[in-house]
């Protein structure tokens, strides 16, 4: 018997991703199928919404993408299958502005604080990165200055879509560099990543759910990811 009447080929394979990876993701999604036949469903979610999802079983997935610490939690609770995770690559934390606005100094930390005291706006997600921003903030002294002026919302595609529609002369966002690379056509740019000494970078990694409907083809897509031409596209979309 083939393997197609086995596995189920006409069932999409479905992923469920963090979003800071979206676009790698997507696009390897894109060439398994091209190179398989095999059709791939990704549900996009912020990373503590993934792991409350799968922590409670409430997820309809094969293969899980997500932060490394994220995906070893699922290995350890017997979430995911040992022995079959790839690492993806890792994505800096960045700084964004909206085209033609001032662009805050990076080159030290105590230049970076005296932009963000002197910035109108700042912005950030109510996710893992930003509750990353909120702890900066506390680290640099500067969070009761910094609280008034602060937009949180849910996600970093919302941060992006903030910055495009504000019209705050001094305004500075944060997200996952992959994240603020996909939306520049909104008329953003990219300031850089933290300065190093309160950068923050995360690796992702994909696993395979213990509940996965075709682990074989499951297996095979995870394998895709981590095969040079998906290291050289993810390299493309800013994951080092």
């Amino acid at each position: 018997m083939s393997q197609e009447s086995t596995d189920g080929a006409n069932v999409p394979l479905k992923v469920l991703s963090a979003g800071a990876p979206k676009t790698g993701v997507s696009r390897c999604a894109e060439a398994f199928f091209r190179q398989t036949g095999r059709r791939v469903e990704i549900d996009f979610a912020t990373a503590p919404v993934l792991r409350g999802r799968v922590a409670r079983g409430q997820v309809d997935a094969d293969v899980v993408v997500a932060p490394l610490p994220v995906l070893r939690e699922f290995l350890a609770s017997g979430r995911a299958l040992p022995d079959r995770s790839t690492v993806l690559g890792s994505i800096r934390a960045g700084v964004v502005v909206r085209a033609g606005a001032p662009v805050p100094d990076l080159s030290s930390v105590e230049a970076f604080k005296q932009a963000l005291l002197a910035a109108d706006s700042l912005v950030y997600n109510q996710a893992s990165s930003g509750l990353y921003i909120a702890q900066l903030m506390e680290r640099l002294g500067i969070a009761e200055a910094a609280e008034a002026k602060t937009t949180r919302v849910p996600t970093g595609a919302a941060v992006m879509r903030h910055l495009a529609r504000s019209r705050a002369a001094r305004e500075i966002g944060f997200g996952q560099i992959t994240e603020i690379r996909l939306h520049l056509d909104q008329g953003l740019e990219l300031a850089g990543p933290l300065p190093a000494e309160i950068g923050k970078v995360t690796t992702y990694a994909a696993g395979i759910l213990a509940e996965a409907r075709a682990p074989d083809v499951a297996v095979n897509f995870t394998r895709f990811l981590g095969s040079p031409w998906a290291t050289e596209t993810f390299a493309a979309t800013g994951v080092e």
